[in-house]
């Protein structure tokens, strides 16, 4: 007999709707109403590098104060079933009654787990944060938030209809600087955005591979099967597997990986909720290792609102992960000036000046040089070896797990930018202008 979970991911395959079938616990008997002193027992869903290296340590900073816990683990290699308990137990960071699970299926038919955070393959973050929800567990899920419209619509529906708590791992919306951004140009003080330059740069041949893992994994170690969810049943690849964030459909790549963190922001700065129109274009041009994602990605949107053609502005992305000069830039333009989140200055840098001004019968434009408030003026818990801005933002979460209220990068800001990493990609596929029909709701290929 099918569970709740295997009917979702056959349902998702066959394009269905979100019908469920009686599941043998209901959402709500999973729910507890939290006092201040309960402990939050948490899940991990995917024992993944990310979570490793910075979700666990954001996590730890803030656990005691918090009172939250890491209970159990599920993922479906054994290697890193035994690699997560080890080391959380040597570290001190595990619950006494820690376990480990197989698959979601067996932690989350557990009553002993309050919320679970979301670390798997980019495409399987929108479907196991459906199945977390409808278990009624409050969510912590990485970005991006759904590589697919269809998934990001399914995960929408479900943390809208579950009522519970979803932190999209966005960590920008939770940084200090950047919510100074947002309120100056918020205030009007900065006037209307015009242009919006974005880059991020490395040089690291390594990144996204793990070539010493894919010879040491078996198939017979894992579950192929499910780790495909709804995507086309294709024969066991370990590449796939453990470096799919260089293989589409798996992952989108530099859109979904580094894009969704800055788009993001163009989003909730500007109150838009998707772009207008995009074209792209990218290639592998240097790391030719067999991937299919770009290694070189350059993307141009439009933004403005969809029932006035004459407002808006331009947004200018582009990546490359073969050199790393200019590094990683957000700079925000107005007539008077602009706001470069690199320095966390407001400056007049490129402003109206009084000459060119004056020929036109107009009074020059210049903003006040004016300083944001950085990572460095802000305590981020505990010495755990977490990024400030990770840190900051899973204590977001924690506390709004606690208050329930709507945490700082919500699930609807994940579809968001879901919208804007997925028109990306498309553009980038077909070569044509990728528009947003705003009567169908729905990406239009040009």
């Amino acid at each position: 007999m099918e569970n709740r979970r295997d009917f979702i991911k056959k349902t998702a395959v066959a394009g269905l709707g979100l019908a469920l079938p009686t599941a043998s616990f209901s959402a709500s008997s999973y729910a507890r109403i939290l006092g201040a002193n309960d402990r939050v027992r948490v899940g991990i869903i995917g024992f993944s590098d990310r979570f490793r290296q910075s979700l666990a340590p954001s996590f730890m900073n803030h656990a005691k104060d918090m009172n939250f816990a890491f209970v159990g683990v599920s993922d479906i290699w054994s290697r890193r079933r035994d690699e997560a308990e080890s080391f959380l137990k040597g570290k001190g960071w595990n619950d006494s009654a820690f376990f480990k699970a197989r698959n979601n299926d067996e932690l989350l038919d557990r009553k002993d787990v309050d919320a679970v955070i979301i670390s798997t393959a980019d495409f399987q973050h929108a479907l196991h944060c459906v199945d977390a929800v409808e278990s009624g567990r409050d969510v912590y899920v990485e970005k991006p938030f759904a590589e697919s419209l269809e998934d990001a619509r399914k995960a929408l529906k479900a943390v809208e209809k579950s009522k519970k708590i979803v932190q999209v791992g966005s960590q920008r919306r939770s940084a200090p600087n950047y919510h100074a951004a947002n309120d100056f140009i918020r205030s009007g003080k900065f006037g209307d955005i015009s242009m919006v330059e974005m880059t991020w740069n490395v040089n690291q041949p390594g990144r996204w591979r793990r070539a010493k893992l894919v010879s040491e994994i078996r198939k017979e170690d894992t579950d192929w099967t499910r780790f495909l969810l709804n995507r086309p049943k294709v024969d066991w690849d370990p590449r796939k597997y453990l470096e799919y964030r260089l293989f589409y459909p798996y992952s989108s790549g530099i859109p979904g990986q580094w894009m969704s963190h800055q788009i993001d922001t163009v989003h909730w700065f500007s109150g838009l909720e998707h772009p207008r129109s995009v074209v792209a274009n990218g290639g592998v041009y240097v790391w030719k290792d067999g991937r299919v994602n770009p290694d070189t990605f350059t993307a141009v949107f439009d933004y403005g609102p969809d029932n006035d053609k004459a407002k808006g502005f331009q947004v200018l992305y582009s990546s490359r992960m073969h050199n790393e000069a200019g590094g990683t830039k957000e700079y925000y333009y107005s007539n008077g000036g602009m706001i470069n989140l690199d320095t966390n200055k407001i400056t007049s840098e490129g402003g109206l000046q009084a000459g060119p001004a004056k020929e036109m019968g107009m009074e020059p434009n210049l903003l006040a040089t004016t300083e944001l408030k950085s990572m460095g003026q802000m305590a981020t818990g505990a010495n755990t070896g977490a990024d400030p801005m990770t840190s900051l933002h899973m204590r977001n979460w924690m506390e709004c797990v606690r208050s329930r209220k709507e945490p700082n990068a919500p699930a609807k800001a994940g579809f968001n930018h879901s919208i804007a990493n997925i028109m990306a990609t498309m553009a980038l596929h077909t070569g044509k202008r990728v528009t947003w029909d705003a009567t169908k709701q729905d990406v239009v290929v040009s």
